[in-house]
């Protein structure tokens, strides 16, 4: 989404400066009566006229136990998700399950399901329904 234009802005608090009802204004450049209220009380609280920045890259904060991460999973290659979070914070590191896979993912750092849980199906079945003569 994007922020309106420094133009409107500035058009927006001369009009309130003249006197015009927040309403009014609104429905002359065509916005809602809260952006008006949200941009007054803007520059009256700080004096900033501009809009906030939008967006922007948020660091994991698995970042830096990346080097941590990848010598457990060197050293146990089986360990769960859970006891990965565990071990993180028991480092002062509180992670959810999906942020870490997220980032392990991101890493490469991908797990091999074990040969028991691989098996779907019966072995020495080809798959399928047997035919019916």
């Amino acid at each position: 989404m994007q922020s309106y234009s420094q133009d409107l802005r500035d058009r927006v608090l001369r009009a309130l400066a003249r006197g015009d009802r927040p309403s009014a204004v609104a429905r002359r450049f065509e916005v809602s009566r809260f952006y008006v209220y949200q941009v007054r009380d803007r520059e009256r609280e700080t004096g900033v006229r501009s809009s906030f920045p939008i967006g922007g890259h948020r660091r994991s904060r698995l970042e830096e136990a990346e080097t941590v991460l990848r010598r457990w999973i060197a050293a146990e290659p089986g360990l769960t998700l859970e006891e990965l979070r565990e071990r993180l914070a028991l480092q002062g590191i509180a992670t959810k399950i999906g942020a870490l896979w997220h980032q392990l993912n991101k890493w490469n750092l991908t797990f091999k399901k074990n040969a028991a849980r691989q098996r779907a199906r019966a072995r020495g079945r080809a798959g399928g329904a047997a035919r019916m003569e």
